[in-house]
């Protein structure tokens, strides 16, 4: 069996910068523009029956302004008719009307059970697109950044079975063949979870290809299916679609293509019941083992040594080992119980000796713990523990004082990893433990590359570039967002994050209103000084806080080297960042 290499990432000392100081706030007023919609964009709400966390994150935080990283500033969005609208900006001071590029062949209201319609830019001539119902599209767009050329067609459609939402896609082109790989979500209900939320996360690996270049024909040929228990922060394609790159905090394995043929195997598997349960005192041990129907007396065969049980019922054996300790073999008894299950009572030789396992190596047993032996083993511990948060100042060493941590020091979400599986053994081939490295954000910083994502690590937002070409180095370090990590952690009320892909700047917004942008460092053009070093300053990184004017709740949120675009229901804003031009 493979075992996938265990890697680290990288940071890259000189893009540190451990004299930061801080962001001074910039009272300099932002150009700030307003287009009013035609038509509202298409919402869709959660319904009653998408309750958990992972629908909240996939859907409930959806963005709903998609960014072309393949031509400067263009924005595109779907309203409540069905259209695919497009605001590419030339100039802030003469913005024309989002124009519209596409409708969807389907009337979405007629569905119940939909998602929201996503859309994805493959290539600078082809577009993924998804109308939430369970419909994939592929679109040759021709030249976007060119209306003459520009002339959306549908060249492949088909149903893929539950809604899903697009979450990445590539474009390949190999041995004159062209295909699509591209990366659908789902959260679907998993009936025999009895103890979970009763959903799971679906990936799908959908590729459809070309297979003959002079017909326009596209048909799947291929399907991959990954499951997982949480909404990936971070799932992409590699750009030669060999791999594929997941950031999440629950593992995702593939299950083959025959998964609905072992569905019920691997679900029953899931919910196995314990083959018998035991619980102890001090002096005794108790054996629950659940019988079949209509057992009696003569089905049953146990025969106790001073090490070992044997428990033979309707000739099968069902257990048989060496115990964890010895046992007064003379003493130990036998019943049926009147729920049909058989009492095992063994006298412990050595009294007062707690046993961890009932058989050494067994784990079919669950053990049982009453309230009382709760009570005594926290007693025992107690003198671990003290009520004084410093109770021996004089040592060296004084234990950490938890009011000494600030509220955005504290991570709540269990540890995430970075995984990355290969497209052809569909085996995990590289593990990164994130540990407290909280995932941040995304970004495309090169179209031709894979997305980046922004980890943070100690106080500040690192950028890291994947390059699945460089298999000993598949991580680099590319750009550090000066005390991000820290300063977005106390924004209680944060929806969506964004930076520029020249790495000039990082925005984050709120559900209502507020934007805030955090500029990188810049040479100042007046002469500043420290006041506590005395030292000349020579450059500053600046924040700045921009407040739309509405009440409606932000939908998307996208930015550019350039610009900021901010989406409501009824408008999208336009914040001019780069003032200089």
């Amino acid at each position: 069996m493979e075992v996938a290499a265990n890697c680290s990432l990288r940071v890259k000392r000189p893009l540190l910068d451990p004299r930061f100081e801080g962001y001074k706030l910039s009272l300099e007023p932002l150009p700030c523009y307003q287009l009013e919609l035609d038509a509202a964009v298409a919402e869709v709400k959660l319904r009653d029956d998408q309750y958990t966390l992972e629908h909240m994150h996939a859907f409930g935080m959806y963005n709903y302004l998609h960014c072309d990283s393949w031509y400067q500033d263009s924005v595109y969005y779907i309203d409540s008719l069905g259209r695919i609208m497009n605001l590419t900006v030339m100039l802030d001071t003469a913005l024309g009307k989002p124009r519209e590029v596409f409708r969807l062949p389907t009337d979405l209201t007629a569905y119940d059970n939909r998602l929201s319609a996503s859309v994805h830019f493959t290539s600078p001539t082809w577009v993924t697109l998804s109308d939430g119902t369970g419909r994939l599209y592929l679109i040759g767009t021709g030249e976007r950044g060119n209306s003459a050329s520009e002339k959306w067609e549908i060249m492949f459609n088909e149903e893929l079975g539950e809604p899903f939402i697009i979450i990445h896609s590539i474009s390949l082109l190999k041995a004159g063949e062209h295909s699509i790989a591209t990366l659908l979500l789902r959260i679907e209900r998993e009936e025999l979870d009895m103890k979970g939320s009763g959903f799971y996360v679906s990936l799908e690996w959908v590729t459809v290809s070309q297979k003959n270049k002079d017909s326009k024909k596209y048909d799947i040929v291929r399907r991959d299916l990954l499951r997982g228990k949480s909404v990936p922060h971070y799932a992409a394609i590699e750009t030669d679609g060999n791999g594929l790159m997941i950031v999440s905090y629950k593992a995702f394995t593939f299950v083959g293509k025959d998964l609905e043929e072992n569905k019920d195997e691997i679900m029953s598997e899931k919910i196995k019941e314990p083959l018998y349960y035991w619980q102890q005192t001090e002096d005794d041990l108790t054996v629950t083992i659940p019988l079949p129907g209509n057992s009696t007396k003569e089905d049953i065969q146990v025969q106790f040594l001073p090490d070992h049980i044997n428990v033979v019922v309707k000739g099968q054996g069902i257990l048989d080992g060496n115990l964890y300790s010895s046992v007064d073999h003379e003493s130990s008894t036998w019943i049926i119980k009147e729920n049909n299950s058989l009492e095992i009572s063994l006298i412990k030789k050595n009294e007062g000796l707690t046993w961890p396992e009932l058989i050494v190596g067994d784990k079919q047993g669950q053990m049982l713990r009453d309230s009382a032996q709760c009570a005594a083993i926290a007693e025992r511990l107690m003198h671990l523990t003290s009520e004084e948060l410093n109770p021996n100042p004089d040592k060296e060493k004084p234990p950490c004082n938890a009011q000494e941590l600030e509220e955005c020091d504290i991570f709540f979400e269990e540890s995430s990893s970075l995984c990355r599986f290969d497209g052809r053994t569909l085996k995990t081939t590289h593990v990164v433990s994130l540990g407290s490295n909280q995932y941040l954000f995304s970004v495309v910083v090169d179209p031709k590359e894979m997305p980046c994502f922004c980890l943070r690590h100690d106080v500040d937002g690192l950028l890291w570039q994947p390059r699945s070409s460089q298999q000993e180095d598949m991580w680099e370090h590319i750009a550090t967002f000066n005390a991000l990590g820290y300063v977005q952690a106390s924004k209680r009320d944060k929806k969506f994050f964004a930076c520029a892909p020249n790495y000039s700047y990082a925005a984050l917004c709120e559900c209502l209103r507020r934007v805030f942008i955090y500029r990188q460092p810049t040479p100042m053009s007046t002469v500043l000084y420290n006041r506590k070093e005395g030292r000349q300053v020579g450059q500053v990184a600046k924040q700045q806080v921009a407040s739309l004017e509405t009440n409606d709740p932000i939908l998307g949120f996208q930015a550019t080297n350039e610009r900021l675009f901010v989406l409501t229901t009824k408008n999208i804003f336009l914040i001019k960042i780069n003032t200089e031009n």
